[in-house]
This record gives C-alpha cells, sequence and structure tokens, in this order.
C-alpha cells in the first residue's frame, strides 16, 4: 500500500492522477515521487481465472474506487481527497510527457476504447476502416487511438454540427450523421470495426447495415434502456455484436504506455473544487468537451 496525494481528477471520482508521498515495505514497482493514476479498479479476488490472467475487471468480486463496499465494510468514495491509499497493484505509471490533468480520465475512458481496439487486433493491423459512433468523451479518445495505429476513421453521430470538429480537429477521414438516411446508405458494408460509445437508447440495426460482412460492432456504451438489435443485419451480414468495458492492470499500464508513445491525451477543461456544481450542471446540458477534471490540489503544475 502507499500514499498519493496532490491530485487531478475526474468528476465522476474514478479517473484519479497524483504524486506518490508515501510507500509501503513490500511495494516493488513504485517509489516515492512517481506520477501514478488510480481508475475503476480498487481491489479483486486475486484467485479467480481472471485476476490470475490479468483481467481483473471481470472478477465477480471485484470493488471499485467509488461506491464500493470492501469486505471489511468499508466503503470507497473515488478521488474526492487530498490523498488517497492505493494498493500498488491497481496503481499504474504515468507516462512523464503526459500533462497529468489530461491524461487522468484515460484511466477509465482510455481503457474502455483501448481494450477493444486491442481485442479487434486493430493495434498491430493497420489500414482497418474503423467507425466510431457518438463523439463524446469515449468517442474523442477513440478516434484519436484509431488515428495513431494507422486507421481510416468515419465518426457516426447524430450531431451534423460536430463534423468540423471530428475531421478538421481530431483527425477522422469521414462523417456520417445517423439521422441522415442517404449517407447511411452510402456507408453501407464500408467498415470492419466499429465503437459504440453512445449511452443513450439507440437501435443497432443501421450501424450494423455500416459492417462488411464478418464485421465487429462493440458496444461500450451504456444506455440505461435496452438497445434495439435487429436480427436481419445480424444474420445477411455474418457480423457479431459484443460488449467491453475497462481493462484488467496489465492493459491498462499498456494503454498509458502507447498513449504516452503517441502523445495521446483526452481533451479536458481543468476546475477548481468550488465549481464543481457548476460543472454538474454544464454537465447535464452537455456542455463540456469532454472531460471535467477537477484541480483537487490546487495547482495544475503535476
Amino acid at each position: 500500500m502507499f500514499c498519493i496525494e496532490r491530485f487531478m481528477l475526474h468528476i465522476c471520482r474514478h479517473e484519479i492522477t497524483g504524486v506518490i508521498t508515501k510507500v509501503g515495505s513490500n511495494v516493488k514497482n513504485f517509489k516515492l515521487g512517481d506520477r501514478v493514476g488510480v481508475g475503476c479498479l480498487a481491489a479483486s479476488c486475486l484467485e479467480c481465472e481472471f485476476c490470475k490472467n490479468s483481467q481483473e475487471n471481470y472478477c465477480d468480486q471485484i470493488q471499485f474506487t467509488y461506491n464500493g463496499i470492501f469486505w471489511d465494510g468499508t466503503i470507497t468514495y473515488g478521488g474526492y481527497s487530498e490523498m488517497l491509499v492505493a494498493d500498488h497493484r491497481y496503481v499504474v505509471h504515468v507516462p512523464d510527457n503526459l500533462p497529468m490533468d489530461a491524461a487522468a480520465p484515460l484511466l477509465c475512458a482510455g481503457i474502455t476504447v483501448f481494450s477493444p481496439m486491442k481485442d479487434c487486433q486493430l493495434l498491430e493491423s493497420p489500414g482497418k476502416k474503423v467507425g466510431i459512433v457518438g463523439l463524446g468523451g469515449l468517442g474523442h479518445v477513440a478516434v484519436k487511438m484509431a488515428k495513431a495505429f494507422g486507421h481510416q476513421v468515419t465518426v457516426i453521430s447524430t450531431s451534423p454540427s460536430k463534423e468540423n470538429e471530428a475531421k478538421q480537429r481530431l483527425g477522422a477521414d469521414y462523417f456520417l450523421v445517423s439521422t441522415d438516411a442517404k449517407q447511411m446508405q452510402r456507408g453501407k458494408r464500408t467498415l470492419d470495426v466499429i465503437l459504440d460509445t453512445v449511452s443513450a437508447k439507440h437501435s443497432l440495426g443501421p450501424i450494423l447495415e455500416l459492417l462488411k460482412v464478418n464485421g465487429t460492432l462493440v458496444v461500450v456504451g451504456a444506455p440505461d434502456r435496452p438497445i434495439e438489435l435487429p436480427s436481419f443485419p445480424l444474420i445477411f451480414g455474418k457480423r457479431a455484436v459484443k460488449g467491453s468495458m475497462t481493462g484488467g492492470m496489465k492493459e491498462t499500464q499498456e494503454m498509458m504506455d502507447v498513449c504516452g508513445k503517441h502523445n495521446i491525451t483526452c481533451d479536458v477543461e481543468l476546475i477548481k473544487p468550488d465549481k464543481i456544481n457548476q460543472a454538474l450542471d454544464r454537465l447535464a446540458r452537455n456542455d463540456v468537451r469532454y472531460r471535467f477534471v477537477i484541480d483537487i490540489a490546487g495547482t495544475s503544475k503535476l
């Protein structure tokens, strides 16, 4: 165990970066002054097949860094504090070239889109045609990663106003308005892999039609109502639909290292703790691009 202080953290409390100030006697891979991050995972059983295979995020006994209840009854509250005590097994190094505030959301948003990209062999097979549904906190990072890995990227969105953002600022190659039938028709059977990052209820049917035969759609958004999954686009295209959530600790460190190599960060707006309520109000209006990060330490020089 060790202590980390001087946080930058995402407003949902589970994307935390800081500097180590104390290290336990059995900790070998971290030292005082290291720049580190803590994501969603606070603990797991360490004994199941998933823990032993570096997939702790799928452990049945997983405890999160927020709203989790440990086996001794204590509750986790995330990063709303000046200091955090963490198990070294759930901590990662933050590359020196990445700003702490812009790196913090990588610990959830970043790994959430990195994991399915790796699972679909997008890291080692450049030249694929990749679709990203939604251009928000997850989507904008997915665009950056897919471009860094050498793929042709198409953003699919309900908002025509995001086309310039997607193409000019983030580097997407193409942009489809999902409510425009003609655009969606032109995009049929053009994509190898699609990551759906949208958290609102929607039908997967029109999105599936964009996939080539044998294409894969990965759902990483989490709508609060069931999504529509028509059978015909699956059957007649031999397509696959799968889900994915964050990643294990080994994969999370790999993701951070890859982001350091390609200089990939999240687009954030840094706020002080006394602005949290205003940030929540803006968040409810979708008035953020793309993550609020709270500077708990009162300094942005980390």
